[in-house]
């Protein structure tokens, strides 16, 4: 038996060489590797084997070109690379178009009230231009500027007072949904029914404080639904009063126009104060107060049982307070009489 054997490099099969070396495997038609001893070392073989994945013949095939030397890397510095898996950043949430005024909603309403506030101010200031000017004429300079102060707080009040309606309307709509979601429910009211209840003159009378007060209702907290109720009348009362200095400016006698100025000043006051129940409104849905300071949670109860001291009154060693004071006369008793035995031998 031949101990030259010709492996195949398909199936591994080994073929005994006989008389001259064979090309191609009888069994698989694979190549056939060089001959060798059957028993030859690897470094007396012309071939090595090489294992190859199953897919090799789909892949690509491998570059020719020369291998870099495998070296241990060296660095003049620190590397920089890692296992250490940068954070993940949070998920963007695609922002609705009145994202940008709602996050800044109570800064808006702050400034609206001071707005309010100081058109307040201006209308006070022509009454008192008017009072003076019954007796003196007044400036020119000082009438422009009276106007000036009087219509730039005006539309600066009205400009700001509608981008908090836009940025409020986006906080009822997100609130709303969470509410709703954290209760399980959905939302029955879409965006576009509350825009129009709350944008629309007249309609905006009622449609908000019923929107509220259904966002409210899913909570237990009832200070909010309080501040709800307050925010309604006063956005009732701020309507009637704006309403009344709108009539008022129609009059025709000079008195008339006169308390007209004063109502209106009025008027921006009941403005302020309906932006600062509606900053109250939103600071009390997010559970803090009207300063913005986080509110502390506090329960009463019932005491059921009357109160019983924890540590009992200090009372004298060696016995109650009566037995005390009986052993106090008893000893005081002793002394007076061994007093009185000790005269009488004196004077024996």
């Amino acid at each position: 038996m031949s101990t030259v054997v010709q492996p195949c490099a398909r199936c591994g099969a080994r073929w005994a060489v006989q008389t001259t070396p064979m090309h191609w495997c009888p069994r698989c038609r694979g190549v056939l590797l060089s001959p060798a001893p059957i028993d030859a070392p690897a470094e007396r073989r012309n071939y090595r084997w090489v294992a190859r994945r199953p897919d090799q013949r789909l892949r690509r095939p491998i570059s020719t070109r020369p291998r870099r030397s495998l070296e241990t890397p060296r660095y003049q510095q620190v590397p920089r690379w890692g296992l250490l898996d940068p954070p993940v950043g949070p998920a963007t949430v695609a922002q609705r178009p009145l994202d940008r005024l709602t996050s800044r909603a109570e800064a808006l309403l702050i400034a609206t009230a001071a707005v309010f506030a100081v058109a307040a101010c201006a209308e006070l200031g022509r009454y008192l231009i008017l009072l003076r000017n019954r007796t003196r004429l007044i400036p020119s300079w000082l009438l422009h500027l009276s106007d000036v102060l009087v219509f730039a707080s005006a539309l600066l009040a009205l400009a700001l007072g509608l981008a908090c309606a836009l940025a409020m309307l986006g906080w009822l709509i997100g609130t709303r949904r969470a509410d709703f979601a954290a209760a399980g429910r959905r939302d029955p009211r879409s965006a576009r029914v509350l825009a129009l209840g709350c944008l629309i003159p007249v309609v905006n009378l009622l449609w908000p404080g019923v929107f509220l007060t259904e966002a409210v209702g899913l909570r237990p907290d009832p200070r909010a639904l309080r501040a709800v109720r307050i925010w309604w009348l006063g956005w009732l009362l701020g309507a009637v009063c704006t309403v009344a200095a709108l009539l008022w400016r129609t009059a025709d006698t000079l008195q008339a126009k006169a308390d007209g100025v004063l109502f209106t000043a009025f008027t921006d006051l009941v403005g302020a104060a309906v932006a600062i129940l509606t900053l109250w409104v939103y600071r009390s849905m997010a559970g803090r107060d009207l300063f913005g300071r986080a509110r502390i949670a506090r329960r009463w109860v019932i005491a059921v049982d009357p109160a019983v001291p924890v540590i009992e009154p200090v009372q004298p060693g060696g016995g109650t307070a009566k037995q005390i004071e009986v052993e106090a006369a008893a000893t005081d008793t002793g002394s007076a009489e061994r007093d009185r035995e000790h005269e009488e031998v004196m004077a024996k």
